[in-house]
């Protein structure tokens, strides 16, 4: 429960500049603090003063009906609020080409440098930035798309602010709702945005442009390294699987069944077909590959919270494919060993449903600064124990679409899936030719790297930002 800060007492006066609103978030969240304090700084602007384009550049957009289609030339990639957080958006749902060109959709369609803000829902008032890769993406009417005025604000030193502390506090106060919290365009249209001169401004865009490119390097990287997987091991079909082309699996027979499993998913002839061209190049098994290191799920333990100073953050499985996760802090002390991980350990979301769009069966790589969290029981922790097979080239794989729909293949249970040990250890890995393999490596290698580097820019444009606000605020 929050509480008002005996030290800054919630005032009468705040009523009415909040338009009479009597829940408690504007006031006890700090969105009243952070503006007492921007009223200090000598130059602020509305946010609205400082956008242009489609309805005033801050809008959301129409409701409207998705319909959503697999084939690359009829349809284009489609962000909802989950998506636009995400690291990797290679899997991103595609929205019928015909309906996002419709004059209807057609402003839905990003523009690199624009500031998405969710507006509904659990994530409400999360901050994105557009990347320059992003520029073919339409976003859902459940995000609110933040369109600077180049002739009056550098892009990325808006999108710093409303990212910071004293931006989320004010999109935070915007919030309203109680089950489902709601933002509207006109709730954060009055925000007030400090200026402080092209030369300060000027730094902090360029920082955050900068940390944009590498963030789209890193994509483009990854995309290369698993194209290069296939392309090397005489597997080029598989870099477009058209999966939802192929026949439906209905009506089909299984020559001999054992004690293994009776689950028609894992004898579903795409699958199949799928495992039986990974077998036809020389490989070997996930259980070999990972002999002498790992292979399982981490051990389940109960949370015990701790505050940021004395504990570790613990990654799940929805926030490990975010550009930056959130996760909650936990006293290391009272967790299992396994919660922190070897470099270049791969972890595959372990359990989950069987939904297109759902992380279950998608794989993220722990290497650089991600080393320093803590990750949760629900992944299958892959770990290579042969020096000659990297995490790195394994990597390349497992984020591809054929090892998805190879996983699910493999999957038991009931609502909540999860893997069948047997198929999971004799999934077999091609193995291109040693100078293949490094070169693959060596690329994923380099794509964490860029992504690293970008947080790292990331932060120091916050910090410039943060450091002019409290200079100017006395």
């Amino acid at each position: 429960m929050k509480i008002a800060n005996p030290s800054n007492p919630v005032m009468s006066s705040w009523l009415a500049e909040q338009g009479l609103r009597l829940d408690a978030s504007p006031y006890v969240a700090g969105s009243m603090k952070t503006k007492k304090l921007l009223e200090r700084i000598p130059k602020s602007e509305p946010l609205a003063s400082l956008a242009a384009g489609h309805n005033g550049g801050i809008f959301s957009g129409p409701m409207f009906r998705r319909i959503y289609l697999t084939d690359p030339e009829h349809s284009v990639p489609f962000l909802g609020t989950k998506d636009m957080m995400a690291a990797d958006l290679t899997g991103l749902p595609r929205l019928r080409k015909t309906d996002a060109e419709s004059p209807a959709l057609s402003n839905l369609r990003l523009k690199p440098g624009m500031t998405l803000i969710s507006r509904s829902g659990f994530n409400a008032g999360r901050r994105a930035y557009v990347r320059p890769d992003m520029g073919d993406c339409w976003a859902s009417e459940d995000i609110v798309k933040v369109e600077p005025d180049p002739k009056k604000i550098k892009s990325g030193y808006l999108y710093a602010f409303l990212l910071s502390r004293f931006g989320e506090s004010l999109v935070r106060g915007s919030v309203y709702g109680s089950a489902v919290k709601h933002i509207e365009p006109h709730h954060i249209a009055g925000l007030p945005v400090p200026r402080f001169g092209e030369e300060v401004e000027g730094r902090i865009h360029r920082l955050v442009e900068h940390s944009a490119r590498l963030r789209a390097r890193h994509q483009e990287q990854l995309v290369a390294a698993t194209q290069d997987f296939f392309d090397s091991n005489g597997l080029p079909e598989l870099n477009e699987l058209r999966w939802h082309q192929q026949e439906r699996d209905l009506g089909f027979e299984v020559a001999s069944v054992g004690s293994v499993s009776l689950r028609a998913l894992n004898f579903a002839p795409r699958a199949q077909r799928l495992i039986e061209k990974l077998r036809a190049v020389p490989g070997r098994s996930l259980g070999a590959i990972c002999e002498g290191g790992t292979l399982r799920t981490g051990a389940r333990f109960k949370r015990i919270d701790s505050d940021p100073g004395h504990g570790v953050r613990l990654i799940g499985q929805r926030q490990s494919f975010w550009l930056r996760p959130e996760g909650r802090w936990i006293n290391e002390a009272q967790a299992p060993d396994d919660i922190r991980l070897k470099d270049e350990t791969i972890l595959v979301a372990a359990r989950g449903t069987l939904g297109e769009n759902e992380v279950y069966s998608r794989s993220i790589f722990v290497t650089g600064s991600w080393l320093k969290h803590a990750y949760s029981q629900d992944y299958v922790r892959v770990l290579s124990g042969d020096p000659e097979v990297s995490g790195a080239y394994l990597f390349a794989f497992f984020r591809s679409e054929a090892a998805f729909r190879a996983l699910r293949s493999f999957s038991v249970g009931g609502k909540q899936q999860e893997y069948h040990p047997r198929f999971l250890r004799e999934l077999h890995i091609p193995l291109a030719p040693p100078a293949d393999r490094a070169r693959i490596a060596a690329t994923v290698r380099y794509a964490y790297q860029c992504r690293d580097r970008a947080d790292v820019l990331e932060d120091k444009a916050l910090a410039l930002l943060t450091t002019a606000i409290e200079e100017a605020a006395g």
